[in-house]
């Protein structure tokens, strides 16, 4: 017999465990060199420009249309099951541009990258939220948030540095890295646990939706169906959710896109092409730093946070149209500081302002908004730095 101190210790170090497991995957998910440099080993292959843009085009396409849809799989039918396809769908699409050699093999390679991604946004999030609230152990959460931002940040942005290793390698080799760290994922991914309410709602969905007459199949749609119900109608009446996230994904499309032309924009002004991947590096640091420093702030309103934080990146914008390399890299640094200072406590926010049965759905919703805010800003801001 377990006594109570034994138990309430078995079970935080389960949360811990599946919390640990969630950092792992976030942290090899972010390092990938292959999938960071995809662009210039497509180029390096003999590719061209039209073509990769097309491809990129695809990408984005396919993750719109399925970003919702995923986060309704995930609430419907359990986040681990939704983590382990994105693994799956993820080595699928690093396999296809590992042999294809031609357009018509990197397009299908995209669309499973984007349903890769799109299975994990929402979900990872959601997991880590219930897992912490089955203990009541919520008001970590934002712990949780901004450790794992600041690793993805941090491993990205190192794999971003490493596509000059990427090169050197060859796209073969590079690939073959990406699928030994997602096939170390997949297994991370197959240790996690369905937190408490999760599990239950895919009981009852293989048990036939309740006992339904129509069988497991009809319970499974019913209940998809009733969750984008259920999403539209909270969204509907939730306007400070909408707003959130609104407000969010205005700030994080205007960080990302500064971020993206600085790309081209440090060497025209005079930065050397060997100091663009250290220059690259150091703004991705800014995310990592932000995501940190939101912790210190925690007595901060939300209201404060957005108004810090969208007037430095609009500030950052203004600072980028000068022709000073040092002045766009610090720009670039606070954007991204910025970016994951809001990022964090909006994740947060919204975890707690969500509905259970629809939490990764709501949150998929959020990310199908910053896709709709970079379309729209992404030629204004191709306008304004031209």
């Amino acid at each position: 017999m377990l006594t109570i101190r034994q138990k309430r210790k078995r079970k935080w170090s389960e949360a811990g465990r599946q919390l640990r497991l969630l950092y792992l995957n976030t942290s090899l998910g972010a390092f990938q060199i292959a999938g960071a440099s995809w662009v210039a080993l497509l180029a390096a292959r003999g590719f061209s420009l039209v073509e990769i843009g097309f491809a990129e085009s695809v990408f984005h396409v396919a993750s719109l249309l399925f970003e919702v849809p995923s986060g309704v799989i995930s609430d419907v039918f359990g986040r681990k099951r939704s983590m382990v396809l994105s693994q799956c769908m993820t080595l699928v699409s690093a396999l296809l541009m590992l042999v294809s050699d031609s357009l018509a093999g990197v397009l299908p390679a995209m669309v499973f990258s984007a349903f890769g991604y799109n299975f994990a946004s929402g979900t990872r999030e959601a997991l880590a939220y219930e897992t912490l609230k089955a203990e009541g152990r919520e008001a970590e959460y934002d712990g949780y948030s901004s450790t794992d931002m600041m690793l993805y940040t941090f491993f990205s942005s190192l794999a971003t540095l490493c596509a000059g290793v990427a090169l050197a390698l060859g796209y073969r080799r590079a690939y073959l890295v990406d699928i030994a760290l997602g096939a170390v994922c997949l297994m991370s991914v197959l240790r996690l646990r369905e937190a408490g309410c999760a599990l239950a709602e895919g009981e009852e969905i293989r048990n036939g939706g309740g006992g339904t007459k129509n069988g497991p199949q009809n319970g499974a749609w019913k209940r998809i169906v009733q969750c984008f119900r259920e999403s539209v109608h909270f969204l509907l009446h939730s306007r400070k959710a909408m707003e959130l996230i609104l407000l969010n994904a205005a700030v994080g499309a205007a960080a990302t896109l500064l971020r993206f032309f600085l790309q081209a924009r440090l060497t025209q002004n005079g930065l050397p092409e060997a100091l663009l991947g250290p220059a690259l590096f150091f703004m991705g640091l800014g995310g990592a730093a932000g995501a940190r420093l939101i912790l210190c702030c925690k007595g901060w309103s939300y209201g404060r946070v957005f108004a810090v934080s969208a007037i430095t990146v609009a500030g950052c914008v203004a600072a980028a149209l000068l022709p000073v390399p040092a002045v766009m890299i610090a720009g670039g640094f606070l954007s991204a500081l910025c970016d994951n200072f809001l990022q964090v406590r909006s994740d947060v926010r919204l975890n707690e302002m969500v509905p259970t049965g629809q939490r990764a759905t709501l949150i998929s919703v959020s990310s199908l908004c910053f896709s709709g805010v970079m379309i729209v800003l992404s030629p204004l801001f191709g306008a304004l730095f031209s």
